[in-house]
């Protein structure tokens, strides 16, 4: 037999011997054992296990699998792609946060100005309305026992002029209401309420997608006599 790399070199003319038969003769002189063994191949080698091998396609790497470089985005990417920071950054309650993405999809042009307030942060917006317009908060709140308490304090000290002086002064009356007293006031305590800056490019119609908007129970375009584009839920 031609020498051949794929023999082992003990085999014996005819072909068999190890790597090739399970006799030890050459094939056709031993029925018993003449049985070749082709998934063994030459010593060392697993021709089926080197066939698979060569055939395999390569695995994602850990930080590929399940991203958009292995076919598809994954839950958490979609969800940051329709995310939107400004209006994330309202922290505003279920319902007005779907309202506002309802409305920045419809109008993309639209800015939010306001959403949930604490305590110091509606005492500040209030007082920013109150050095223009000293009656602003009765004119702007339906009755109650808190708007009643916020005018009051304003009426009764004409000497504070400067926004800080009357945020200082409405956040003292702010602290002495309760939880609900407080929601009386004002949705934007709750995070149910979003201010959109006014404008006058498509205004009509950007007023109109806000008073469509789902779960909206009062929009008001001006509070006071102060232009202010207000919506609740």
């Amino acid at each position: 037999m031609p020498n051949s790399p794929e023999v082992h070199p003990n085999a014996p003319a005819g072909g068999a011997g190890a790597g090739f038969s399970k006799g030890a003769k050459s094939l056709g002189l031993n029925t018993d054992a003449d049985v070749a063994d082709f998934t063994r191949g030459p010593v060392g080698t697993n021709p089926f296990k080197s066939a698979l091998a060569a055939n395999a396609q390569p695995a994602l790497t850990p930080d590929l699998a399940g991203t958009t470089a292995a076919g598809g985005g994954t839950a958490k990417e979609e969800a940051k792609a329709e995310s939107d920071s400004a209006i994330e950054a309202l922290d505003l309650a279920p319902t007005a946060k779907k309202a506002a993405y309802e409305l920045k999809k419809a109008k993309p042009s639209v800015v939010f100005t306001s959403g949930r307030r604490d305590k110091d942060e509606q005492a500040s917006a209030m007082a920013g309305n109150v050095v223009q317009q000293r009656d602003w908060i009765e004119k702007t709140y339906a009755k109650s026992k808190a708007r009643d308490a916020c005018q009051k304090w304003v009426d009764d000290n004409k000497e504070k002029t400067t926004k800080d002086e009357i945020a200082a002064g409405l956040k003292g009356v702010l602290d002495g209401l309760t939880d609900a007293q407080l929601n009386a006031l004002t949705k934007h305590l709750s995070g149910q309420a979003f201010d959109v800056r006014p404008v006058d490019p498509d205004k009509d119609e950007i007023k109109k997608a806000i008073q469509g908007l789902k779960g909206i129970t009062k929009f008001l375009e001006k509070e006071g006599n102060l232009v202010r584009w207000h919506a609740e839920f």
